[in-house]
C-alpha cells in the first residue's frame, strides 16, 4: 500500500518536473533558433540597406563624373592664362552647376603647377594658394588616375565656408595628352549622412562611405573627428588587400567601440566600399523583445499545468497520507498549544498569578498581627517561603519571554565600574589583567544598570576567548562632548565614553564591518552565538548612544559605547527609609483594582500606612471619582484593567487634567509597564509587600513634590507607626 502511494506521489512530482523542464528546455531551443534567425534577418534588412547605398553613392559619383566631362569641354583647349583672364565668366559656369547639385560643395580648376586658376565659389583667387601638394593633384600628376576620391578636408580658401568635405578630381589632358591640370569637385559628406538618417531610423543602424586607405568619407551615426581612419589590421582593411570587395564580419569598432554587424561592398568603378550594418545590441534587444513575447503567453500555460498537477498532486497525498498528515497535524498543534500556554503564562497567567499571590501575602501580614503561637507562625513562614518560590517562578517565566519591565536609573559610571571591576576579575582566567581607569568626579548617566553588565560581561568574554595565552583587557571611561559622528550615527552633546580594549588578535579588516550584525561570529561552530556584540550595539542605541569597533591584526581590539551623561544626581540609599516610622505623607488614596480579594489587601496595607482608601472597580470609575473628589491625592492603580481605559491611559489623563494628584501604577504583567516607565510613572511589581509599597509611595512622593511642589496638597504629619510583624 505504502509503496503504491510513493509511486503515485513520485509519478506526480515527475510529472510536475517534466512540466517546467519540458517547456524550459523547448523555450530554450525555441530561443536558440531564433537567435540564429534575428541574426539572418538582420543580415538580409542590411543587405536590402547595402544596396540602396551603393545605388545612391554609384548616382552620386556617376553624376559627378557628368560634371567632369561638361567642365572639361568649358575649358578645353584654354591654356592657363586664358582661364586666369576669363575666370569671372569660368566662375559664374561653375557656380551654376554648382547651384544645381546639392551634393556638391565646390568645383575648382587647377593648373599644371598646383595654381588654383577657377572656382566656383568666388571669382577672386589669392596669389599665394598652390595645391600641388594635395593628394588628388599628386595623384593625377603622376598619370591618369581616373576618377580620384581624396580624403577629408578643411577649406583653405578664403570665402570656401565651413565643413569639411573631400575631392574628387579628373586630369586635364592638352592636345597631345600630356598633363594640363587638374578638375576638382568638393562633395559634401552632409548629403550622404541625411540620406542614411532617412532610411536607418531604427535603433543601432550604421552606414558608412570609407575609401580602401581606412579613410571615413561620410558615416551615420557622424563621429566627433572626421579624420580617424581604419587601422591596417582592421577587418575591413584586410579584406580590401585580400581582394575581396564584399561581404558580411561581425566587428568590435576601432571609432565608437561598439560591436556590430556589418557587410561591405566595392561602389563598382570607385576606390570607394559601402558599409551598411546593425549593432549587436540592437538585434540583441528585438530578439529579447519577441522572446518575451513568447514567454508572456507561454509561462501561463505552464504556470496552468503546474497548478492543476500540484492540486492533483495535494488531491493525492490528502487520499493517501490522511493518516500521516493527521499524526503531523496533531503534533503541530500540540506544539502550538505548548507555545501559547508559555506565552499565556507570562501573560494573563502572570497577571492572575501574581494577583492570587499578592492576596496570600496580604492575608499572611494580616495573620501575623494576631498569631503568638510559634507553630502557627512556622506555618505563615512557610506560606511565605511558598509565596516567595511562587514569585521567583513568575519572573522566570517573564524572563525567559524577555518581557520584564526595563528600569532606567541614574548611576554613577565612576563608583559602578569600580565595583564591577571585581566581578569581571572573578569571571575570566587568572592569566588576564583587567585595567580599569575612570574618573574621580562622578559621571551620570540615566540607563538600566543589568543591561549595561550585561554588556561589559558580553565584551569581557569576548576578550578572553581573543586572548587564549592571556593578556591585558582595560576599561576606560571619560566624559566627553560629541559634535561630530560616531561611526554611522550622528551624535552630538554630553557622553560617557566607556572603552573596553584587549591585547588579543584583533579581528581582520574585511570582516571589521559585519561584527555588530546580529547572529555574526567568527568563532567555531559551538562556542558563540553572535549576539553579544549585537546586544551591547542594541543596548548603546536604545540607551539614545552608540558603539564603535577598531582593531589590528595581533594588536587587539577596542569597542567604545556612548552613553548620554544624565543631568540628574544619583539617588542616594539613604534617601529611602528601610522600616516602620519613615515619615510618610498622609492622605486619601483611591485604589483602582478590579480583584475585590487584591482590593482588601490594598486597602489593608494602606491603612497600616495612614491611609484613608477609596475603591474603584475600573478606571472609568476611578476617573468619576477624581472628578467628584477633590480630597484624593494619590491614585493607585493596576494597569491590567477591563474596558476601555487601562491604568496607563488613567494615569495620564490624571497628569493632564489632576496635576496635583501623585499616581503609582502596579501590575503582575502587562505589555503597557514599559511604556509606563517611559512615560515617567513609577510602576510596583505585583507581588508586593508593605515594605515595597511604602518604598514605592516614598520614591513617588519624592518625584511628584519636585514636579509640583506644594501644589500636591499633603499633609506634612508624619504616619503613624504601623503595628509591628
Amino acid at each position: 500500500m505504502r509503496s503504491a502511494r510513493e509511486s503515485a506521489t513520485r509519478l506526480l512530482q515527475l510529472m510536475m518536473i517534466a512540466a517546467v523542464v519540458l517547456p524550459a528546455a523547448l523555450f530554450i531551443y525555441a530561443a536558440w533558433v531564433s537567435y540564429r534567425q534575428f541574426h539572418d534577418v538582420a543580415d538580409e534588412r542590411i543587405g536590402r540597406s547595402l544596396d540602396v547605398m551603393q545605388e545612391q553613392a554609384l548616382k552620386v559619383f556617376e553624376t559627378i563624373n557628368s560634371t567632369f566631362a561638361v567642365v572639361n569641354e568649358i575649358v578645353r583647349g584654354m591654356s592657363d592664362a586664358q582661364m586666369r583672364a576669363e575666370a569671372p565668366q569660368l566662375h559664374e559656369r561653375l557656380a551654376d552647376i554648382v547651384a544645381t547639385m546639392p551634393q556638391l560643395k565646390a568645383i575648382v580648376i587647377v593648373g599644371r603647377d598646383g595654381t588654383p586658376l577657377v572656382r566656383s565659389l568666388s571669382p577672386i583667387i589669392p596669389d599665394d594658394v598652390n595645391f600641388s601638394d594635395r593628394d588628388y593633384f599628386e595623384a593625377q600628376r603622376s598619370g591618369d588616375a581616373g576618377t580620384y576620391v581624396s580624403s577629408m578636408r578643411l577649406p583653405q580658401l578664403p570665402g570656401s565656408g565651413g565643413g569639411e568635405f573631400f575631392d574628387l578630381s579628373r586630369r586635364l589632358k592638352t592636345s597631345d595628352g600630356s598633363f594640363a591640370g587638374v578638375i576638382a569637385i568638393a562633395v559634401l559628406p552632409g548629403y550622404f549622412e541625411d540620406f542614411y538618417r532617412l532610411i536607418g531610423r531604427g535603433r543601432g543602424n550604421f552606414f558608412a562611405l570609407v575609401r580602401s586607405d581606412g579613410s571615413y568619407l561620410a558615416r551615420f551615426p557622424a563621429p566627433d573627428d572626421r579624420s580617424q581612419r581604419l587601422s591596417e589590421n582592421s577587418m575591413l582593411r584586410t579584406a580590401i588587400d585580400r581582394g575581396i570587395d564584399h561581404g558580411f564580419y561581425t566587428v568590435h569598432s576601432e571609432i565608437d567601440g561598439v560591436v556590430r554587424r556589418i557587410n561591405f561592398r566595392k561602389v563598382p568603378s570607385f576606390s570607394v566600399y559601402a558599409l551598411a550594418g546593425v549593432s549587436d545590441d540592437a538585434i540583441r534587444a528585438e530578439w529579447l523583445s519577441s522572446m518575451a513575447t513568447h514567454l508572456l503567453y507561454g509561462l501561463p500555460a505552464v504556470i496552468l499545468i503546474m497548478a492543476v498537477l500540484f492540486l492533483t498532486l495535494r488531491r493525492t497525498q490528502r487520499l493517501y497520507e490522511e493518516a500521516d498528515r493527521r499524526e503531523a497535524a496533531e503534533i503541530a498543534l500540540r506544539q502550538s498549544q505548548r507555545l501559547e500556554a508559555i506565552g499565556q503564562l507570562t501573560g494573563g497567567v502572570a497577571h492572575d498569578f501574581n494577583n492570587l499571590l499578592m492576596i496570600v501575602s496580604g492575608s499572611v501580614h494580616r495573620l501575623r498581627r494576631d498569631v503568638v503561637d510559634e507553630k502557627q507562625l512556622r506555618l505563615l513562614d512557610a506560606i511565605v517561603n511558598a509565596i516567595q518560590r511562587g514569585e521567583s517562578l513568575t519572573r522566570q517565566l517573564l524572563s525567559f519571554s524577555r518581557r520584564q519591565t526595563l528600569q532606567p536609573t541614574v548611576i554613577d559610571l565612576a563608583a559602578w565600574l569600580s565595583e564591577l571591576k571585581e566581578m569581571l576579575s572573578r569571571s575570566l582566567r587568572g592569566d588576564i589583567e583587567v585595567r580599569l581607569l575612570v574618573p574621580r568626579r562622578p559621571c551620570f548617566v540615566k540607563i538600566d544598570a543589568s543591561e549595561l553588565e550585561l554588556a561589559l560581561l558580553n565584551l569581557a568574554f569576548n576578550a578572553r576567548d581573543a586572548m587564549p595565552s592571556g593578556g591585558v583587557l582595560s576599561i576606560t571611561a571619560k566624559p566627553i562632548t560629541l559634535r561630530g559622528k560616531v561611526g554611522e550615527e550622528g551624535l552630538s552633546g554630553p557622553f560617557v565614553a566607556i572603552r573596553v580594549a584587549d591585547s588579543g588578535q584583533g579581528i581582520p579588516a574585511e570582516i571589521l564591518p559585519r561584527v555588530f550584525e546580529p547572529f555574526f561570529t567568527t568563532k567555531e561552530v559551538g562556542k558563540g552565538t553572535g549576539l553579544g556584540l549585537s546586544q551591547v550595539y542594541g543596548f548603546a542605541k536604545q540607551s539614545g548612544g552608540a558603539a564603535n569597533i577598531t582593531s589590528t591584526p595581533r594588536r587587539g581590539t577596542a569597542i567604545t559605547l556612548f552613553l548620554p551623561r544624565s543631568s540628574e544626581e544619583q539617588a542616594q540609599p539613604s534617601a529611602l527609609p528601610k522600616a516602620a516610622g519613615a515619615a510618610l505623607p498622609s492622605g486619601t488614596v483611591l485604589v483602582v483594582e478590579d480583584n475585590s480579594d487584591v482590593i482588601e489587601v490594598a486597602r489593608g496595607y494602606f491603612a497600616d500606612l495612614g491611609f484613608d482608601a477609596k475603591v474603584a472597580a475600573s478606571a472609568q470609575e476611578g476617573l468619576a471619582l477624581v472628578e467628584q473628589d477633590d480630597g484624593i491625592a494619590l491614585v493607585f492603580s493596576d494597569i491590567l484593567m477591563p474596558g476601555g481605559l487601562n491604568g496607563l491611559d488613567l494615569a495620564k489623563e490624571l497628569r493632564r487634567r489632576f496635576p496635583s494628584i501623585a499616581v503609582l501604577l502596579t501590575t503582575g504583567y502587562s505589555s503597557s509597564a514599559q511604556d509606563a516607565v517611559r512615560e515617567g510613572f513609577e510602576v510596583l511589581q505585583k507581588p508586593y509587600d508593605l515594605a515595597a509599597l511604602e518604598r514605592a509611595l516614598l520614591s513617588v512622593f519624592k518625584r511628584h513634590n519636585r514636579a509640583v511642589g506644594a501644589a500636591a496638597g499633603w499633609n506634612a504629619n508624619p504616619a503613624p507607626q504601623r503595628a509591628a510583624g
